[in-house]
């Protein structure tokens, strides 16, 4: 059964993104962008590939891109084709293997 996207979940994430940013070092900054450069960028400086992405309702897409060493990212494309990095980190484990339906998932 198919359920109808709400809108309620992009404005309770954004208020959640907003209350946790004063957590973050000074340094931290969202990084945003065309969306051709961030993915080349995140190709050349990090050898980060997309591993997947979902899709937010009409709001937005959300790519996860990972390298093999071990590094990540999401990026966040809104309907005006801006693209905003809204996570970066290391240590990226893929648990694919595992997911739902799979033998010892």
């Amino acid at each position: 059964m198919a359920r109808k996207f709400s809108f309620r979940w992009i404005k309770l994430a954004a208020v959640g993104v907003a209350m946790a940013l004063p957590a973050f070092p000074a340094k931290a900054q969202v990084i945003c962008g065309g969306h051709d450069l961030l993915v080349a960028r995140l190709a050349t400086a990090f050898e980060e590939k997309r591993l997947g992405y979902g899709v937010a309702g009409e709001a937005a897409i959300f790519e996860v891109f990972v390298s093999a060493s071990g590094t990540w990212t999401i990026l966040m494309t809104d309907v005006k084709g801006q693209s905003c990095i809204l996570a970066a980190g290391e240590g990226w484990e893929d648990t694919l293997a595992t997911s739902v339906g799979q033998p010892g998932g």
